[in-house]
């Protein structure tokens, strides 16, 4: 790459891991950023996946002191994410390319209307007392469909997350953002394993991620917790539906 090329790359992976600290959906900015500079879609995704791991552990590290007291509820969790992440990676590595490349697009659509509807979702159901201390079967079900989303691709993972844990337990939403990280660890974790026993990865392009988003896991935690929600969600909502119109344009 060049070193313009490298330094876009680490300035993503920057950005990236600091959003995904804080709300999720840091792969809007790698993902584009890495196919911008001359990465294959799938090549782009599973070295992207590898390349953020580091960070979501540097966004764990970030948060630990709100995790405190949550190891049970983690590991309650946890197991569905992991399944999921690796069912997810299982599908990438299958279907065709083609398949890939036209699913990203509506598949940005769909995660920046969930974010959009969330506040919406999260107070309905909090109306009719729908919502318990660690969730329940549904929450599990929705976890392990999202870490399958989450292996396959990846953005918004962290939002989804956060809508299906804002939904289902009554608890301080720090608190639940600090279990989103571990659970987005989780599946992109068991994704990467897969993806480094089973497929190419360009250690080049994962290396600048994991550079940059380690940094950005460490700031996501200081600003996490002073940036308003409305702001950043009006900012990654702003990034998917860009990222998606370049997306439909070129691939459909």
């Amino acid at each position: 790459m060049s070193l313009l090329a490298v330094l876009a790359v680490v300035a993503a992976g920057l950005g990236a891991g600091t959003i995904n600290a804080v709300v999720g959906s840091g792969s809007f900015i790698t993902f584009p950023t890495l196919v911008g500079v001359g990465f294959a879609p799938v090549l782009a995704n599973v070295s992207n996946t590898v390349g953020l791991v580091p960070g979501s552990l540097s966004a764990v590290v970030a948060y630990r002191k709100e995790l405190e007291g949550q190891r049970g509820r983690v590991l309650r969790i946890g197991g569905a994410s992991v399944a999921g992440g690796l069912l997810g990676g299982v599908l990438l590595l299958s279907l065709p390319g083609t398949v890939f490349e036209r699913a990203v697009p509506v598949l940005i659509l769909v995660a920046c209307g969930l974010m959009v509807a969330q506040p919406r979702i999260t107070a309905w159901l909090k109306s009719r007392g729908d919502r318990h201390p660690h969730g329940g079967i549904g929450l599990l079900a929705a976890v392990f469909a999202t870490g399958v989303y989450g292996g396959y691709f990846g953005a918004a993972q962290g939002v989804i997350l956060m809508a299906l844990l804002a939904i289902s337990i009554e608890e301080d939403l720090q608190r639940l953002n600090a279990v989103k990280n571990v659970l987005a660890l989780l599946a992109n974790g068991a994704a990467a394993v897969l993806f480094i026993a089973a497929t190419h990865i360009n250690w080049e392009a994962a290396g600048l991620v994991a550079a940059g988003s380690v940094v950005g896991g460490q700031v996501g935690g200081i600003l996490g917790r002073k940036i308003p929600q409305r702001v950043l969600r009006v900012v990654v909502v702003g990034v998917g539906l860009a990222v998606a119109g370049v997306l439909f344009v070129r691939y459909w």
